[in-house]
């Protein structure tokens, strides 16, 4: 069996409660999933998902989404049609 130590780790208090919610539903305390992320960050070499840091032309998409600017109003059909074409 591995040595365990005690550590403090400051957590938001609503982001732990949701999370603990969230473990117990698996059957997995708090202790355990973070030991879990620990051993697939040793596994991974890394962060066990994936991080990017948005370029410049994604940035400002996402601008223009959240100000509702460059955006096209598309029907349905349209979306249909327009995927129609793609596929032949």
């Amino acid at each position: 069996m591995t040595a365990k130590i005690r550590t403090n780790v400051y957590l938001d208090s609503d982001m732990k409660s949701q999370a603990k919610e969230i473990f117990k539903m698996y059957g997995v305390s708090l202790s355990d999933a973070i030991n879990m992320f620990l051993a697939q960050s040793v596994m991974e070499r890394g962060l066990p998902f994936e991080m990017k840091i948005p370029n410049n032309d994604t940035i400002k998409a996402i601008e223009e989404a959240r100000a509702d600017t460059n955006s096209d109003t598309i029907s349905f059909t349209q979306l249909e049609e327009e995927s129609a074409q793609c596929l032949q």
